[in-house]
């Protein structure tokens, strides 16, 4: 996957979440790109994502999924739109629900690939469809309800 990554396209007041903001040294940074009618993201655990030796902690796969969803939804709604994603207003999304079902332990030794499927689209609400795998077995499904954020939550200009 070539180009820049969805979250890469966040204005720099929005680009501070831990899962997903390109501005937050500390955050996992992930990245997400269309492939097809597809997104997908690749994420390599460290050593500090371990729940059990040798296994990724369940709620770094609940984060991947979360903001790999958000960030399907805001590129998802831009395309709808006929947009790019350099364009004002923003369309940044946050998560109004998330269901996360593990199917089986995912390994810490290797990158995750996340791939995303756009269910439904509205003009406020995107609903996205995952899946995590690691070594080309899936290990977790995913829900994302992503919402456009609300203008309360956009930081003061």
């Amino acid at each position: 996957m070539k180009g820049k990554a969805f979250q890469d396209y966040y204005p720099d007041d929005l680009s501070h979440c831990y899962g997903c903001g390109r501005l937050n040294e500390d955050g996992l940074q992930i990245k997400s790109r269309w492939d097809g009618d597809e997104t997908v993201a690749v994420f390599t655990p460290r050593p500090c994502h371990t729940a059990v030796p040798g296994f990724v902690y369940g709620g770094l796969i609940a984060s991947l999924i979360d903001c790999h969803g958000t960030g399907t939804a805001a590129a998802a709604a831009y395309r709808s739109r006929g947009r790019e994603m350099d364009t004002e207003p923003a369309l940044r999304f946050v998560t109004a629900s998330l269901h996360v079902d593990y199917l089986r332990p995912t390994p810490i030794d290797g990158p995750l690939e996340l791939r995303g499927r756009i269910e439904e689209i509205k003009e406020r609400k995107v609903v996205v469809t995952e899946t995590l795998s690691a070594g080309g077995e899936i290990c977790a499904r995913g829900r994302v309800v992503a919402v456009l954020m609300p203008d309360g939550m956009a930081p003061k200009k």
